[in-house]
């Protein structure tokens, strides 16, 4: 009777078992999937595709550009340290397009070359004084001037022609007896260039001049005074530089694997900012025979007609020059598009993964401009795969990103002003601050910063008139930049690398200010200002303002290719947009 109890419990409990695995067991298995789902749901988050520094918990719209946010992917495994990757999603909003690297071939195609005008210095005199003295009157007022050849440039009192002067009454009274001693003291005044009617008027009234004039050799434009009134001179000492600008050269730069593509006499057309529309013939007259060993280059000298003054010493111009080059010798070239500059650097993104969104930058030295590509002399090979649309939101990503781009060279997360706004704690503000500078500061004076800061000036005004859509204010704060600009002294900077880099700066600036003061379309003024804004940029960060500078960006300006300007402060107010889109962009820099 006991065994059967036992065997009765023993029956209950299996049966219990099995009831309670059929009843719980199946969706104990479906509740442990679902929490499992749950937690996956709960990490995603949630991205902008034109802002990839937004990150949040659940979709939404951006905070900075409104747009609905889409899920962010995790992660990146598998990158090397440069390298980084974008969403399909942004690739599409941006418009990200590339293009495998080959060789074309240039034959027939047109060579742009970047010049400056220069005086023609077979045509270049220095007008001297052929005796000794001191100046009484100087009828050369200032540099510039124009002089015709005989026209009277000074008056001399000197003591040495007034001696000769008597010693030739002397002589004249005793030529028949002493021809020879006559003679000698005719020739003497002759070598001071006093001319025949000269020596025969002191001969024959027996008077002698104090005061003696010089007068021009040569016609042409004052390029130098190198005296002034009162001063004493020896015989032969320099007193101006005239230079004949009838005719002028324009030097061109040659990289030394194109010299071949060149030869003397071959035809050039010649443009220049101050006459867009106008083009000048000229010829190759020159080409130098030394390479300069710093730039690799070779000077190319065209000779320019310049009867009707149309250029002056200076002068920026371009040089379109036909190709000769053989039929099989290829170049490597990339489009025009894809290439960002920032001081002597420039940079292009390489799509690293052909099936995957992954690129990283690469450095490239570039050759000449042929039509709208640029030869690339070091940094790609053929077959290379790089962005040519949608170049300026790659580089954001990669700003973002903490990756190497054309703000940050040698890679770290860059410090904005909106980071504080998404965690950043202050070791890693301290630590990321030492990457906001893009080029190594140079060292300039107090006064040529003061100069530069006069045109930062002038700039904020133009950039608070696009905000205005203020298209007649816009062109007239680009004049006055310009003058400003007039105003900066290149003396000031001593050093050659400062110098250089101010000179080619400078002369991007002008001419991206002139765009926009000779226009009233205030999309074409936007479009200029870009370019504006970009050489500015890299102007305060080599030599510096002595002032707080914002550097913002807006990823969705220039047809989705993203535009980068200055502020003063780091409230974001867009130029490109105007009211449309008043707050669109970010701060990516702050220049100290």
């Amino acid at each position: 009777m006991k065994n059967n109890k036992i065997v009765i419990y023993i029956g209950i409990l299996v049966v219990g078992v099995l009831l309670g695995w059929l009843l719980f067991g199946g969706s104990t298995n479906e509740e442990t999937d679902h929490n499992h789902d749950a937690v996956a749901a709960t990490n995603q988050m949630w991205t902008c595709s034109m802002h990839p520094q937004i990150m949040q918990p659940e979709p939404g719209d951006c905070p900075i550009c409104g747009m609905d946010l889409i899920p962010a992917e995790s992660g990146s495994d598998g990158l090397m340290a440069d390298q980084f990757k974008l969403t399909e999603n942004a690739m599409a909003l941006a418009n990200i397009q590339t293009t495998v690297v080959g060789k074309g071939n240039v034959e027939g195609n047109t060579i742009k070359l970047s010049g400056k005008i220069a005086e023609n210095e077979e045509a270049n005199a220095v007008q001297v004084s052929y005796f000794a003295g001191r100046i009484e009157r100087l009828n050369v007022s200032f540099t510039g001037e124009e002089v015709r050849k005989g026209q009277l440039l000074a008056t001399i009192y000197s003591p040495e022609l007034y001696a000769a002067q008597q010693e030739l009454i002397t002589a004249a009274s005793l030529k028949e007896s002493q021809p020879a001693l006559y003679k000698a003291v005719r020739n003497k005044l002759k070598l001071w260039k006093l001319s025949e009617n000269q020596i025969n008027q002191i001969e024959e009234t027996g008077k002698v001049k104090e005061n003696f004039p010089v007068y021009a050799t040569v016609s042409g434009t004052v390029t130098e005074k190198l005296v002034e009134q009162g001063d004493y001179i020896k015989q032969g000492q320099p007193l101006l530089k005239i230079a004949n600008l009838n005719t002028v050269w324009g030097n061109f730069d040659v990289y030394e694997n194109q010299i071949d593509r060149f030869k003397k006499g071959q035809e050039v057309m010649i443009t220049t900012n101050a006459y867009p529309n106008k083009e000048f013939k000229g010829k190759v007259d020159f080409i130098d025979p030394v390479l300069n060993t710093k730039t690799r280059t070779v000077t190319l000298r065209v000779v320019l007609s310049n009867k009707d003054d149309v250029f002056k010493p200076g002068m920026f111009v371009t040089a379109n020059i036909e190709g000769s080059t053989a039929k099989n010798d290829e170049v490597l070239s990339i489009p025009a598009s894809s290439v960002l500059w920032t001081g002597e650097r420039s940079v292009v993104y390489l799509k690293t993964n052909p099936d995957q969104p992954i690129f990283e930058m690469r450095e490239i030295k570039l050759g000449n401009q042929i039509g709208n590509e640029y030869e690339v002399v070091e940094g790609l090979f053929v077959g290379n795969e790089i962005v040519t649309n949608g170049t300026f939101t790659v580089d954001a990503a990669a700003q973002l990103q903490g990756k190497k781009s054309m703000m940050n060279k040698d890679g770290g997360k860059v410090m904005t002003g909106h980071e504080g706004h998404l965690g950043m704690d202050n070791n890693a503000s301290n630590k990321e601050s030492d990457h906001t500078n893009m080029n190594e500061r140079l060292e300039v004076s107090e006064k040529f910063q003061e100069q530069l800061n006069s045109v930062y000036n002038a700039y904020i005004n133009l950039k608070d008139a696009l905000v205005k859509e203020d298209s007649i204010s816009t062109s007239a704060n680009a004049t006055t930049l310009l003058n400003k600009l007039n105003k900066v002294d290149m003396k000031l900077l001593s050093d050659n690398k400062a110098h250089n880099h101010w000179m080619s700066l400078e002369g991007e600036i002008k001419s991206s200010a002139t765009s926009i003061s000779e226009t009233s379309d205030i999309k074409s003024q936007r479009d200029h200002f870009k370019h504006l804004s970009s050489h500015l940029i890299n102007a305060v960060q080599l030599f510096g303002i002595n002032e707080k500078v914002y550097v913002e960006f807006c990823p969705m300006a220039d047809n989705n290719n993203g535009a980068y300007w200055l502020s003063k402060e780091e409230k974001v107010i867009n130029p490109y947009f105007g009211e449309a889109m008043l707050t669109c962009g970010e701060v990516k820099q702050v220049i100290e």
